[in-house]
């Protein structure tokens, strides 16, 4: 698809919507979006997949939004093919683009586009140009996101620098390469299932190797332990402040407090004592016969290659 380009991007204020009558509306409400650790492991995969001579890559980005439009969740991408040249032309793959969907929504047909990926941190003309492209991709009257990592870490926090925008047409005659970025606020969200991995991760940069390795179930339920035995102290040492007048108080983590203690039940010690040591002996039993089976299993194998 290739496309001309005769001037650069902005970035100025936000852009207007439409509404569902048609009529241009200024944006009054939050638009927040929040990208799952996933997405950002995918471009990074694929930036350290790309070509030779190319020094960025994009990709189209999956997910779903809120009923009124305000917030929008990115749960999964897919990379696409496309090249840029000097005489300020970009080609995007669109029917290899548009194949990727058709399959993933067979796979899941609540995500639709919502939008799509670039690495590095500039805004130039072609960021333009494929904004456009993936604003006809997306449904109306919603816009389509458009997600930047800094991969060559060149931001002052030497860190990727997620950051997502969103776009509207400017000047008399609307044309591709004229439009607004405008940065909206963007979070990473993540399950409950997946913080021990992304914990796991996080601990090999600690690492000479930059490397870890798998942890036991006790080595977990040992490391969990002293994670709440920390942030028990914590919490203790605070309200301890506030009561002695050494800190004010803050009535926001005081209604936290109140609502974690409130779920807590009222257990007797000697009774809470038995539930964990007998909870504590159905996972070491789990373990033992887990490890026994596989010691079986290796056992059996080898029995095998010798007959």
């Amino acid at each position: 698809m290739p496309i001309d380009a005769a001037t650069s991007a902005l970035n100025l204020s936000f852009p207007p919507t439409t509404s569902a009558t048609g009529f241009v509306v200024p944006q009054s409400r939050s638009f927040t979006v929040s990208v799952n650790p996933v997405v950002l492991f995918s471009i990074l995969d694929h930036y350290l997949r790309r070509q030779e001579k190319q020094h960025r890559v994009i990709g189209t980005l999956l997910g779903v939004r809120s009923e009124d439009g305000s917030e929008v969740e990115v749960r999964n991408c897919f990379p696409v093919s496309h090249d840029e040249t000097k005489d300020n032309q970009v080609a995007v793959d669109m029917e290899y683009h548009r194949n990727m969907f058709e399959l993933h929504k067979k796979v899941n047909a609540k995500e639709v586009i919502v939008g799509w990926y670039a690495t590095g941190s500039n805004l130039n003309q072609w960021n333009a140009l494929i904004q456009d492209f993936y604003s006809r991709e997306v449904m109306p009257p919603f816009q389509a996101i458009h997600l930047t990592m800094d991969t060559d870490l060149k931001n002052d926090e030497k860190l990727l620098g997620v950051k997502t925008y969103v776009s509207a047409p400017i000047g008399i005659s609307a044309k591709p390469e004229n439009c607004l970025f405008l940065p909206v606020p963007c979070d990473v969200k993540y399950f409950d299932a997946e913080r021990s991995g992304l914990d796991l991760l996080a601990s090999a940069k600690n690492d000479i190797n930059r490397s870890t390795s798998l942890i036991s179930d006790m080595d977990n339920l040992e490391k969990t332990i002293v994670a709440v035995q920390e942030m028990l102290e914590r919490v203790t040492e605070y309200v301890n402040k506030v009561l002695d007048g050494s800190i004010p108080a803050n009535n926001t983590i005081g209604r936290f407090l109140m609502d974690t203690i409130s779920v807590v039940p009222k257990i007797d010690k000697v009774e809470f004592e038995k539930m964990f040591n007998g909870h504590l002996q159905d996972l070491l039993m789990v373990s033992y016969l887990a490890n026994m089976t596989r010691t079986q299993l290796a056992i059996a194998e080898r029995l095998q290659l010798l007959v």
